[in-house]
Formats: structure tokens, sequence, C-alpha cells
């Protein structure tokens, strides 16, 4: 369990008691925990958008505001910094030496804010559509944190992980890659049984063929991903996720 609440503390502002240690190996179990930590987080929005139907049932777009906002508060904006460095680094273009020294300034740039604005702006307009659906909104909310989340984890299974020290060094040398694979195969079992076999299968062909993109850019500018890199494929992939599920589930 103590995976669980380091997977809990990083990746939410949940108030979780911290693990005594931060050892590799702890750091590594808390891997697999990801897409369950992803299905958390997509289950407190849900909560919240019953609470906005309540409070303001006919404002759509500032219930969608405000749940988006909610999002960012849950994360911490942990991913969007990633999605800001990426978006320069991509700007900034040159050699691998370059863009990881890009990736490294915390200063936002142009392309950076550029970004940002735009997948919450993206995200904004793709929850307000679902507000207008019937039954469309709990599957998508539950399902886009949970994809995001379980991108990262496909991301270490599959990409070098090229920055050394710090937390992504341990997961990505120490995760069980069992337990990561199992945690992977119950996502894509819990897909289908949230939005039914027919949009699950869009979902998923859009979230795997984003990963495979994301992977050859980032083997082919720097040879492996950073912590950054993971940001950008969580933000990014919750976006597209999100536009599938307008497209699959608006109708529901």
């Amino acid at each position: 369990m103590k995976g669980l609440r380091l997977a809990l503390g990083f990746l939410t502002r949940l108030p979780v008691p911290a693990p005594p240690t931060y050892d590799p190996a702890t750091i590594g179990a808390s891997l697999a925990w990801y897409p369950a930590v992803g299905a958390l987080i997509g289950l407190l929005l849900w909560v919240g958008s019953a609470l906005l139907a309540l409070l303001l049932p006919a404002a759509p777009a500032v219930s969608a505001a405000v749940l988006v906002m909610l999002w960012v508060w849950l994360t911490g904006g942990l991913h969007l910094d990633g999605l800001a460095d990426t978006a320069d680094a991509d700007a900034a273009g040159g050699d691998a030496t370059r863009r990881l020294a890009v990736l490294k300034d915390p200063n936002a740039g142009p392309a950076g804010v550029t970004a940002v604005v735009l997948v919450l702006l993206l995200k904004t307009a793709t929850v307000m559509s679902l507000l207008d659906t019937s039954t469309g909104l709990f599957p998508a909310l539950l399902i886009t944190p949970l994809v995001g989340r379980a991108l990262i984890v496909a991301a270490f299974l599959t990409t070098p992980y090229i920055r050394a020290g710090g937390l992504g060094e341990a997961l990505a040398g120490h995760h069980d890659r069992n337990a990561c694979l199992a945690s992977l195969g119950v996502t894509l079992l819990a897909i289908p049984i949230l939005c039914g076999l027919a949009a699950a299968g869009t979902i998923l062909l859009l979230a795997g063929g984003f990963l495979l993109y994301w992977r050859h850019a980032a083997l082919r500018h720097l040879g492996g991903f950073t912590g950054d890199l993971a940001g950008a494929l969580v933000e990014r992939g919750e976006a597209l996720t999100l536009l599938a599920c307008v497209v699959v589930l608006a109708g529901h």
C-alpha cells in the first residue's frame, strides 16, 4: 500500500499520509497504481459535476470551466508544467542537448503558455458538450484521467527514460513490470464496461495511436523521454480522449 499512498501523494493534492520512506523500490511500486489514481480523480470530478448540476443547472459553460479548474486543482497542475516545457522545447528545436536545456528551464515561453491555454480550452469545450448529454459525462470523466495515467505506465514500459536522478529514474528502474501490465489489463477491461465496446474501441485506438506518435517523437528528438514529456503525454492524451468521448458518447 505504500506504493498507492505515494502515487496518490504525487499525482493529486489529496491529503494522504506520506510513506515513511521514499526508497527506489517504493517509488517503483507506485507506478502500477497510476491508473487507479486516475480513476479516483475521475470519480471526484464526477461528484463535482453532480454538485455543479444542482448549483448551476442553467449555466453549462460556467460549470464546465469550474470543473476544469477543479481538475487542475486536484492534480496540482503537475502535468501542465510538463506540457508547457515540452511545447517550448519543440518550438526551440535543435538537437537533443538544446531541447533538454529548454526542458530544464523553469520559465514558460510563448509556445508553452499557448499550449496550456489551448489544452484547457479544449477540455472546457468538450466537458461543456458532455454536460448536455444524459449519460455521457459520467463515463467520460472516469475514462479520461484513467487513460491519461495509463499512458504514463505504458510509456515507462516501452520507452527509455533518459533524465538521471529523481523520481522518474526510480520509476524506470524499479517498477514491477508484471504489476504494471496487470494494471494496464484492468484498464483495458474497465473502459468497455464504462462506455460500451464500440465506444471503447474508438477511445483506445486513438489513445494507442497517440502513444505511438509520442514515442516516435521522443525517440527521434531525445532518444527517450523525461518527466516533462510524460506530463505532456498526460495532458494531450486527456484532451484527445475527451474529444473522442464527445464523438462517441455525445448522443447517449
